[in-house]
């Protein structure tokens, strides 16, 4: 079930809505959240109810394994049931996800025919194994309490994050089911999670849907072996950057608006990524709960920055590579994990040099910064050719055609598609670079968990910023309504 589904809309959000806060005002609280555990089970299993008992197993596991490390002491006996915890759940997302990578590329390796049969990703399998593995290490280290289950498993299976996160922490999250206030209709909640979910499936519906159909022919024929030309490999390539900016984008807004209606704060996961001035700020930016999720629970791990730059560098770069290869099961993956550990290690690297050189590398012109922002853009570009190709070759057909400038003959009705294609590129780096995001919009009513995120920020002035007033509601319900009727 997809949130700008008709059925998720009109049906599953008004019905769960009303059971979660007609029991909340009755006072049956845990029966509230139970409601809401089975309306997630539902929406879970509506995608396919065969994979319900994997979830359900998931969550009982973990959590008999987090109440068992929650009651010791960082001895060997807590460290193996955490060892072994974390490899289950390793295997579990490694068997679903790369199984079939493995035997592809083991019978192109050793000229073996194992054969496997196509395995389904199970929904939201890389969220929902993260957060729990996170559960289990703050267990271990004494960072977690004796959770109610049904506070745990609602945790877990809550439906606004299972589709594209964000990661969500236990600390965070599970103390706000234990508030009474949430069980409450709170209109100014409601009204803010409306807004911020309106906002985000506007981007998902009308603008990433939109811009999609000029960079899905791109690659398709990339894949295919079609020599692309210079105008075709940029439109391809740019279109893709702006529709995965705007679909996860929308996505984020989407979870944290459905959040907020229940009156729970989702953490910040999208901050106007493509404003970066370097790379170390985009992924300060981008899929912002899953960096930190890298940092503390992997970067850390390996020993971080304690053991000198050239260790450092080389945690940076392995980091990104697991990161590249969490996003999907091929070698593209890989390859655009290694490039953005190779862009890391670069930028941090430039940073060393010019503090060395007794420079600020955080002062610059407007100029320079603006310069920064499109070479970082540009970076960022190259990286999501390789993150949507469907091979090496197909990446590397578009790359040659973007550096090969060549004139072409037109027909009128291609003439007519570009012209279409430039306005659209043209318009979202617009909306990307000079508009403000929708945190920023809703600022003044603390839109996430963390937000203002720590990067600077400036408050909108009062004709730009939100405000619970008719004026709002009807550009809200006119961006919802277009977003309905555009699917």
């Amino acid at each position: 079930m997809l949130f700008n589904s008709y059925v998720f809309l009109f049906l599953f959000l008004p019905i769960t809505l009303f059971f979660f806060f007609q029991l909340g005002k009755r006072g049956f609280y845990r029966a509230a959240i139970g409601s809401v555990v089975l309306a997630s089970f539902f929406f879970y299993g509506w995608w396919d109810p065969r994979y319900l008992w994997l979830i359900g197993g998931s969550m009982l596991f973990n959590y008999a394994a987090g109440v068992r490390l929650s009651l010791g002491t960082k001895s060997f006996k807590a460290k193996t049931v955490l060892s072994l915890s974390v490899a289950a759940n390793l295997a579990l997302l490694g068997y679903y996800k790369y199984a079939n990578f493995f035997v592809e590329n083991l019978n192109t390796l050793s000229g073996t025919s194992f054969h496997l049969q196509k395995i389904i990703l199970p929904l939201g399998i890389s969220f929902f194994t993260f957060t729990q593995i996170a559960y289990l290490v703050d267990a271990y280290r004494g960072e977690t309490k004796e959770y109610n289950i049904l506070d745990y498993c609602l945790f877990v299976i809550f439906f606004p994050h299972l589709i594209a996160g964000p990661i969500i922490h236990h600390k965070d999250i599970i103390p706000q089911f234990e508030d009474k206030k949430i069980f409450r209709l709170n209109w100014s909640h409601f009204a803010i999670g409306f807004t911020i979910f309106a906002i985000g499936l506007f981007k998902k519906v009308v603008l990433a849907d939109s811009i999609a159909v000029y960079a899905g022919p791109v690659f398709e024929a990339a894949s295919k072996g079609t020599e692309l030309h210079f105008y075709d490999s940029w439109g391809g390539a740019l279109a893709y950057t702006l529709q995965i900016y705007f679909d996860f984008s929308g996505y984020s807004d989407m979870a944290i608006g459905l959040a907020r209606m229940f009156g729970i704060l989702f953490p910040i996961n999208f901050h106007s990524p493509y404003k970066s001035v370097n790379i170390v700020e985009f992924w300060r930016r981008w899929h912002m709960t899953l960096s930190r999720f890298l940092r503390d629970y992997l970067y850390i791990s390996l020993g971080g920055n304690r053991s000198g730059n050239l260790r450092r560098y080389f945690n940076i770069f392995i980091t990104m590579l697991l990161g590249g290869i969490w996003h999907g099961a091929g070698w593209t993956f890989v390859a655009w994990g290694a490039l953005h550990g190779i862009y890391l290690v670069g930028n941090h690297a430039w940073h060393h040099l010019r503090r060395l050189l007794g420079q600020d590398p955080s002062r610059s012109t407007k100029l320079g910064r603006v310069a920064s922002i499109l070479t970082t853009f540009l970076f960022v570009v190259v990286g999501w050719i390789f993150f949507r190709a469907e091979n090496f070759h197909s990446a590397i057909t578009i790359l040659k055609g973007m550096t090969h400038f060549q004139e072409s003959a037109f027909t009128t009705t291609q003439i007519t598609i570009a012209r279409h294609q430039i306005l659209w590129t043209f318009g979202l780096l617009a909306i990307v670079w000079l508009l403000p995001n929708t945190q920023q919009i809703v600022a003044r009513f603390q839109p996430a968990l963390d937000f203002p995120p720590k990067d600077k920020f400036v408050p909108l002035p009062n004709q730009l910023a939100w405000r619970p007033n008719f004026a709002c509601a009807l550009f809200i319900s006119v961006a919802f309504v277009i977003a309905v009727m555009h699917q």
